[in-house]
C-alpha cells in the first residue's frame, strides 16, 4: 500500500503530540513540599524525609525567615555546615526552590539557628 504526504504529516502530528504529553507529565507529577511538615523547618526534621520520593522538579520550603534562611550548597557545604563562596541564599520564608537532578543540599546560615 502506497501512502502519500498526507499520512507522513499526520505521523509528524501524532509524534508532536506525544512529546507534548511526555513533557506535560513530567511537569504534572512534580510535587511541592513544606520541608519538616507543618512544624516547618526546625531542629530534629532528619526523620521527615523518610517514605518520600523526591523527583527533579519538586518544590521545597517554608520556614520562618525571623530565625531561618535557606542556603543551596554542595555535598561539602553541607557535611561542614558551611557556606561556600557563590551559595544561593534564600531569606523570605516562602521561597520555591525547585529541586535539580541528583542530589540537592541545603543549610541554614543564622547565627545562633540550630
Amino acid at each position: 500500500m502506497v501512502q502519500g504526504r498526507g499520512s507522513a504529516d499526520l505521523v509528524l502530528v501524532n509524534m508532536a503530540a506525544v512529546l507534548c504529553l511526555m513533557v506535560l507529565a513530567g511537569h504534572v507529577h512534580a510535587a511541592t513540599y513544606t520541608v519538616g511538615g507543618s512544624g516547618g523547618w526546625t531542629l530534629n526534621v532528619d526523620s521527615w524525609p523518610k517514605g518520600k520520593r523526591f523527583k527533579a522538579g519538586d518544590t521545597l520550603f517554608t520556614y520562618d525567615p525571623t530565625i531561618h534562611n535557606v542556603v543551596a550548597v554542595n555535598r561539602g557545604g553541607y557535611s561542614s555546615c558551611i557556606t561556600p563562596a557563590g551559595a544561593r541564599v534564600y531569606k523570605s520564608g516562602k521561597d520555591q526552590i525547585k529541586l535539580s537532578k541528583g542530589q540537592n543540599f541545603f543549610i541554614c546560615n543564622v547565627a545562633g539557628a540550630l
